[in-house]
């Protein structure tokens, strides 16, 4: 059996080769579950963006990653590298014109703010485990926006500072004959704890990994995180991975602590890399996988803030409207500023014809409520033509138009390709930031 990963990408649908349909039965069992019964407890070596699937309202957890139908693999809307015992599927973005998934990494480097080209770009699973490392300062940078993580811990004394409950069991194995200690314990509402620990050991291991130390200096705020993981932790033992990871494989569910819970997953994905890669269990499944709308979506507030669309925020609760005068009814559209409703689409929407109606009477309604002139969508597209007419909506009128963004470009290198899409962004901003005027 090849220890080749089965290549493929989102939304497309492929026959399986001869030397692929060994691994059928294995595909076809990671094929039934939907992406939120994968996204369970039981499933930690899988971490799948975004972790709260229901944030966008796309029902992304009732997806497949992929379908197979006879001897076919039907890729669903994610990217990125799944797998389970010898079989391994790396998805890459249908944009991409070769192994090399600038897309997708660039994409990723804009949403995580990951300033650094010496990364690896293939959609493979040294490439993606290791991609990993770089999303860890953006996930402790908010962990670390709700405090230093603490909880009660338990601790042993056998001093004279009698200052807890004392232990008489201990103290009799211990200090009989008696010279002056006395064996008890205290609880601690402490920051040198099992989460923190792990997050110390992950800040050791990247500091010495052989490319990715600096991500740790990259700007001020990580700078300081870590300085202050550091200084809460001065138990650490680095003999003491194993037992501080061990100690970690129960998520922590605190309600406040929110964001130390992917920050937990992800510490846990990089110490265990090496382990994943080679001691797995034949039946454990494992992998970083991406929804391709919710990564687009996301990449394109990174810009379109800047000529003042507003991204109103489901999971924060933050630029809802309301479809109804009494205020009920709350939506949540892509980008909107005070004359334009925009949605964003990760979709082949280079015809009008492809529009699905859904998508249209989704606008149509938002622009109606909200009062906007002006609505479309801003899709990812592969053209060498001028964009798509607009169309006028009849009723009340209005404007419906596909801003395409042309993001499949052949690159030599990633710097290349960084330098096109530079160009590509600006143009969006420009003809986006028109619709103002």
């Amino acid at each position: 059996m090849s220890n080749l990963p089965i290549q493929t990408k989102d939304n497309l649908e492929r026959r399986l080769t001869e030397a692929e349909l060994c691994h059928l039965d294995m595909l076809k069992r990671l094929a039934e579950p939907t992406i939120a019964n994968l996204h369970l407890e039981e499933h930690p070596n899988l971490l799948i963006f975004p972790q709260d699937l229901d944030v966008y309202g796309d029902k992304i957890g009732d997806a497949h990653i992929f379908e197979v139908k006879g001897e076919t693999l039907v890729a669903g809307n994610v990217m990125g590298f799944i797998g389970c015992g010898g079989t391994k599927v790396s998805i890459s973005s249908r944009f991409a014109q070769d192994k090399n998934d600038y897309f997708l990494h660039y994409m990723l480097r804009k949403v995580f703010s990951i300033n650094l080209f010496d990364l690896q770009f293939n959609a493979d699973e040294e490439s993606i485990f290791d991609f990993l490392i770089y999303l860890f300062p953006t996930f402790l940078k908010r962990a670390m926006q709700q405090g230093l993580y603490r909880e009660y811990q338990t601790r042993r004394f056998n001093d004279a500072n009698v200052k807890g409950k004392i232990d008489v069991s201990r103290h009799v194995r211990q200090n009989i004959p008696f010279a002056g200690k006395i064996a008890y314990t205290t609880r601690e509402y402490a920051q040198d704890n099992h989460l923190t620990q792990l997050i110390r050991h992950t800040i050791e291991y990247i500091s010495h990994h052989r490319y990715s130390g600096n991500i740790l200096r990259n700007d001020d705020d990580t700078t300081d995180a870590v300085k202050a993981i550091c200084q809460a932790t001065p138990s650490y033992n680095r003999n003491e991975r194993q037992k501080v990871v061990n100690q970690n494989l129960r998520p922590i569910s605190h309600p406040y602590y929110s964001e130390y819970r992917p920050l937990q997953q992800l510490c846990l994905q990089i110490l265990r890399q090496e382990e994943m890669k080679y001691g797995r269990d034949d039946h454990e499944i494992y992998g970083v996988l991406f929804d391709g709308a919710w990564l687009w979506e996301e990449y394109l507030n990174t810009f379109l803030a800047d000529i003042g669309y507003e991204h109103p925020k489901n999971k924060e609760g933050i630029g809802h409207k309301s479809l109804f005068t009494d205020g009920s009814g709350w939506c949540y559209p892509d980008f909107l500023n005070s004359e334009t409703v925009l949605d964003a689409k990760y979709k082949w929407y280079d015809d009008w014809n492809k529009v699905q109606t859904k998508d249209l009477y989704q606008v149509i309604s938002y622009m109606h409520v909200l009062k906007r002139d002006k609505g479309g969508y801003v899709v990812p597209v592969d053209w060498t033509s001028t964009r798509l007419p607009s169309k006028m909506l009849n009723g009340q009128g209005g404007v419906m138009s596909i801003y395409g963004m042309d993001v499949s470009f052949k690159a030599k290198s990633f710097e290349d390709y960084y330098y096109q899409m530079t160009s590509s962004e600006q143009k969006m901003k420009r003809m986006l930031g028109n619709l103002l005027l």
